[in-house]
Formats: structure tokens, sequence, C-alpha cells
């Protein structure tokens, strides 16, 4: 007789069944889904490019301007890029099967993989219309993900609404997630939870949340220009451990300090390294200085680094 037992009962009761153990001396370490991402074998770096760098050309309005998702795949094939990380906003709304197809084909065909995809929700909201919205917006584009065989979508948790204490849009976000874990898993694709501000400004805030959710389908999406704190690298490397993408900046700020400075690029692959990292690092780029121009040159430095 099948069992009818879901997948989150089955992972919370084997956690208590596991922590009983540990206390009765009968096993030595309790390996939980919410432990630091298991990888075997040496470091490992791919190296991808997220379109949200072109977003003023993606989204202009003035046609010798515009970009289109193809053109921007065709960029990543002539950087050498192994992948290309695609945003939700740069789509058709909403994009139909048809469409999420070609896109994949032309991505086979130019030698690039659809590495990931980001979507742009707010689950720090309290319970009612406003959140299932949310909830279901995720859902449709773990739909579109799957189609278009992207492995990962970032998201976000978002801001306490006015009136709505930190706590409790820690709850929602918590349980919110459970539900996006839940059905992504059924589609084998990875959630990253993204150090976005909000009720992830710091470390141990987005790190409490993964941790409380317990799910095999949720990582951090560590974005390294997003900490604005005392130690910007000592948190990126307490959260890189628990990293399913990554996407890099060329600037990060310090807290309590105005100006950006320059990203130390060997260092942030030093930690990646000490983490024994394997998977995608999209180069997500928001400087002054034109894409078209920057980005090539970054990019190789990346590639040099990435070894």
């Amino acid at each position: 007789m099948q069992s009818s037992i879901s997948r989150r009962a089955f992972f919370k009761s084997s956690a208590r069944t596991g922590l009983a153990l540990a206390g009765l001396g009968l096993v030595e370490n309790f390996a939980s889904a919410i432990d630091p991402v298991a990888r075997t074998g040496k470091a490992r770096f791919l190296l991808s490019i997220a379109a949200y760098s072109f977003r003023e050309f993606l989204q202009s309005k003035d046609p010798a301007r515009k970009i289109d998702l193809f053109q921007f795949i065709d960029f990543c094939a002539e950087q050498g890029s192994h992948g290309a990380e695609l945003t939700s906003y740069y789509f058709p709304q909403p994009p139909s099967d048809e469409y999420l197809i070609k896109v994949r084909r032309h991505a086979f065909l130019s030698g690039v993989e659809v590495s990931g995809m980001a979507v742009g929700n707010n689950f720090a909201l309290p319970k009612g219309q406003k959140l299932t919205e949310q909830i279901g917006m995720v859902k449709r584009w773990i739909n579109h993900a799957a189609v278009l065989g992207a492995p990962h979508i970032r998201v976000f948790a978002g801001r306490a609404e006015k009136g709505m204490s930190d706590a409790d849009a820690r709850k929602m976000c918590i349980s919110s997630l459970e539900e996006c874990c839940d059905y992504a898993g059924t589609k084998g694709i990875f959630l990253g939870l993204e150090n976005h501000g909000g009720i992830v400004a710091q470390a141990d805030g987005l790190l409490e949340i993964v941790k409380a959710v317990k799910s095999p389908w949720l990582g951090v999406n560590l974005d390294t220009g997003n900490f604005h704190t005392p130690d910007v690298y000592g948190d990126i490397a307490k959260c890189a451990p628990y990293a399913v993408n990554v996407q890099m900046k060329a600037l990060i700020r310090q807290q309590d300090e105005k100006a950006q400075e320059p990203a130390d690029l060997p260092r942030l692959f030093k930690i990646l390294r000490d983490a024994n990292y394997q998977g995608y690092i999209a180069l997500e780029y928001e400087s002054k200085e034109s894409p078209w121009t920057a980005i090539p040159v970054l990019f190789k430095r990346m590639k040099e680094l990435a070894g």
C-alpha cells in the first residue's frame, strides 16, 4: 500500500527521528536538509551573465537601443559564457510555452545553457490574497523554468508591510517558501533566496529563514554586492556554504559608507573555493559604464580567476 505521507511531513518526521537517535547516541552525525550543501570533489565554477546587466536595453522604448533575450544570449555566446541567467521581467507577459521553447532552442544552438531564472516576488506579506498571488506567481515561473530547462530560480523574501513586524514577516516568508519548495521539488528546480535587503539584509537573518524551511530544494542565491554590513566579506563567507547560485557584482559597499568600492574579485573567488562551491557564478553588472564595454573586461578577469 502506497504511503500518503507528504514530502514536508516526511522531512520533518525524519528530522525528529534523527535528532532523537542522536540524543540516544545511536548516530554520530545526523545530516538534515538545513546543513550546508554537501558536495563531492573540488570547487568548480561555471560562469554565466545575468540578463539584468542589460536592463536598460531589454526594457528600452527606443528601437535603436532595444535588444531581446535572443540577442542577449548571442552576447553571452560571444563572451564564451557557459550560461545565461534570464530574468522574468524581460519575457513577454505572460510567456507562452512556444516562446519559452524558442528561447531554449536558441540557447542550445548557441552553446549556452540557461543557468537560471530570477523573479521579483515579496513573501513578507500578511496571509491573504496578495500573498497568495505572490506564491502563485513563483509557481508559474517554476513551470516556465521547467520548460526552459533552467535548474534554479532566484527568489526574494521581501520587506514587511507597514504595520507588520519583521518576526511575522519571517513566518509568512518561511511558510511561503515551504509551499513553493514543495512544488519546485516536483519539477527538480532549486529556489535560491537572495540576500536582498528587508528581512534578509543580514547574513544571520537570511540563514535563519533558509534553515527554518528545511527543504532540500532551497538554498542561498548569494549576491556579493548586497550586504552593506561592517564585514561584507565575512558575511559572504558565512553564506557561501549554503549557496546554490552566485551573482557576482563589480562593486561592494560597506556599512555606513556612501560610496561603493571595487569588489576584491580574487578574495571573492577564494571564499567560494574555501566553501567548495560548485555551480554557476553569474556576473550581474550594475555599474555606470556601458555593459557592452565593461562586461567583456570583467568577464575575462572572472574566467582567469575561475581557472
